[in-house]
């Protein structure tokens, strides 16, 4: 049975085909209106969220499908016990296709192999987040109209970032990237991440502390916020999350085309002063998401058989 646990479980050419329904969706909404007609979508969150959980449960309700919703942990069979393959054993009785998000990293593949049913990782712990990198993809597809040639600068917590890992992964396949990677000197990207998708590909690359020296030659600015459910260490948080916070200010040598994006939630590291600006992508990929998230059930679906 088909899931998707990691971006690189797709190809190239299926990243593109998303790219290409999803597009299709948002011109032609009463075309996917009933695609999904009688199909459920579960929705297991095993920690907090709001834009990935309602997006799947709104791409589900557009495409005229159901949604039976897991949002706490403590009120499931979890609480007692259970192990992750015995819930997803469990729900793939009652369902058509899963979404889960869990605190720990192989969660998601564990339960795809116990699973009878697609499973789509909706984030595990720092691993990866697949879903919003193609919430990424369309927004810098609609922004830019394409991958190649871009310098991508990454920002903030790229240690602990599923969403910078998986970004990487994804554009990695494409001509002409280069990366500016800006963080504080205990956040850097690991060291496997730059050996199987920067280095092993000859892709250029910087490490920098400084925003503001790197924001020139940015054609993509992406930030991440400190996240502290990955912290051991209070001290550790407290010293770290205010490394970087984007002000117009900051942004007065940059690219007048240059597309701020972020995967959300913010906390403070861009100012709300700037969400009037036009290059304020952030929002834009929150609708996209849904999009991509649309287009992905509906593949996973038809693969299984099932639509």
């Amino acid at each position: 049975m088909r899931s998707v646990i990691d971006i690189v479980d797709l190809t190239t050419e299926e990243l593109d085909e998303l790219i290409k329904t999803a597009v299709d969706i948002i011109n032609n909404p009463n075309k996917y209106s009933e695609i999904c007609r009688g199909k459920k979508l579960a929705t297991l969150f095993f920690e907090p969220s709001t834009r990935t959980r309602m997006s799947f449960e709104a791409a589900m309700y557009e495409l005229g499908g159901h949604v039976i919703s897991m949002t706490d942990a403590g009120s499931s069979s979890a609480a007692k016990g259970e192990s992750v393959a015995d819930t997803a054993k469990t729900v793939s009785c009652y369902t058509d296709i899963i979404a889960m998000r869990h605190p720990k990293e192989g969660a998601a593949y564990v339960a795809a192999k116990a699973a009878s049913i697609p499973v789509i990782n909706a984030g595990d712990g720092g691993h990866c987040h697949p879903t919003q990198t193609l919430a990424d993809l369309l927004t810098i597809y609609r922004e830019k109209g394409g991958f190649d040639n871009l310098t991508v600068g990454l920002c903030g917590d790229l240690k602990f970032g599923r969403t910078v890992h998986s970004l990487i992964n994804a554009l990695s396949r494409y001509n002409g990237i280069k990366y500016v990677l800006i963080s504080p000197e205990e956040l850097k990207l690991p060291s496997y991440v730059k050996a199987d998708s920067i280095k092993s590909k000859n892709i250029p690359y910087t490490q920098t502390t400084d925003l503001e020296s790197a924001m020139p030659e940015l054609d993509i600015l992406y930030m991440t916020r400190v996240q502290r459910e990955r912290f051991f260490n209070e001290e550790d948080y407290l010293r770290l999350k205010d490394s970087y916070i984007l002000t117009p200010d900051k942004l007065k040598n940059a690219k007048a085309d240059l597309s701020i994006m972020h995967p959300l939630p913010r906390v403070n590291e861009i100012s709300a002063a700037i969400d009037d600006d036009p290059r304020a992508c952030y929002f834009k990929q929150v609708l996209n998401g849904k999009y991509m998230r649309m287009a992905l059930i509906i593949k996973l679906l038809k693969e299984a058989g099932t639509i």
